[in-house]
């Protein structure tokens, strides 16, 4: 039989433990962690012209993409299946690494609307015929922190260019990108072989901030990135799981030109005063040491257009002067 402890595994329950919410979290866990997809959820993934998708390497690090088609290219055929359609890509850090039984991380997002749901499960089938997922978790998330932009299709179909590989040192082109965003997103994993409990796996999750929110900068150690914790949901999905496993697959989109930055980094979680300073409302800083990245141009056919702030960041703002 479940129990309540059951609805998070033990990197979560720490990070809750610590800001004093594990027994809050522990009763509200099980009312919002299913093992299927709400009817809500379900319409949203399948009007999607996007997808957000996180999976491990034979090396555990996790890896992140996007995954993106006309709206309904995502389609949900009961609440325990989603059916989507792409084929294996070798270029694609995410997609060449699937196989059945793998598990993945799902995040979709409607910017516009800023509405956002997660779900988690694992490979059924990837092939000619598309990629399906059993269902293991699913879960909706609040519209805090996103940026507005809708997507439109690009003027002239142009094929992706050359995929570039980076490594860990990054280039002028790549640093620039970060310091520019205003969004990224992370997939993390519990563990880094699945132990098949139905709360472990990969999670795949949305960060956003004011443009240049990501700090960048070359150290004797490589590139370090630093990016805020903002207050959210207290679930601690992301930061629970690097609490375990402490590699995350960051993707940095290129809402203009439609490229996709893929890296790869080892994380540590800041807690203290200065490491918080730059960022107001922020209650922890999220430190990546870059280990490997990946540039794949125009690979997405939408362009988004330009972003409304997300609302709380002016209020944060306005609260600390």
């Amino acid at each position: 039989m479940t129990t309540t402890s059951d609805a998070f595994h033990a990197g979560e329950q720490a990070l809750q433990q610590r800001v004093g919410l594990r027994e809050r979290m522990a009763a509200i866990g099980p009312l919002v962690l299913r093992d299927h997809m709400p009817d809500q959820h379900r319409e949203l993934f399948e009007k999607l012209p996007t997808l957000l998708l996180g999976a491990l390497d034979d090396q555990g690090q996790p890896w992140a993409t996007m995954l993106a088609g006309p709206p309904g290219f995502v389609q949900t055929p009961n609440a325990q299946q989603m059916d989507i359609a792409t084929v294996p890509d070798a270029t694609d850090p995410v997609l060449n690494r699937l196989s059945p039984g793998a598990p993945v991380g799902v995040l979709g997002l409607e910017p516009h609307t800023r509405r956002r749901n997660r779900m988690n499960g694992e490979v059924a089938t990837l092939g000619g015929t598309g990629l399906s997922i059993a269902v293991v978790q699913s879960f909706g998330n609040c519209p805090k922190y996103i940026h507005a932009r809708e997507p439109g299709l690009r003027a002239a179909v142009t094929p992706p260019g050359p995929m570039q590989v980076l490594g860990p040192a990054l280039d002028g082109e790549a640093l620039a990108r970060i310091r520019q965003a205003d969004t990224l997103f992370i997939a993390s994993a519990s563990a880094a072989q699945p132990g098949g409990a139905r709360n472990e796996g990969v999670d795949v999750s949305h960060r956003g901030g004011e443009p240049g929110f990501v700090l960048a900068e070359r150290t004797v150690h490589g590139v370090v990135l630093r990016l805020p914790d903002y207050p959210g949901n207290q679930f601690f999905n992301t930061l629970g799981n690097l609490a375990q496993h402490p590699l995350a697959g960051l993707l940095v989109v290129d809402y203009e030109g439609g490229g996709l930055l893929h890296i790869a980094a080892r994380s540590e979680l800041l807690w203290d005063d200065a490491a918080r300073a730059p960022w107001p409302g922020a209650q922890r800083v999220l430190q990546l040491t870059v280990q490997h990245a990946i540039w794949r141009p125009q690979v997405l056919p939408w362009r988004w257009t330009p972003p409304v702030a997300a609302p709380q960041f002016g209020v944060m703002r306005g609260a600390a002067a």
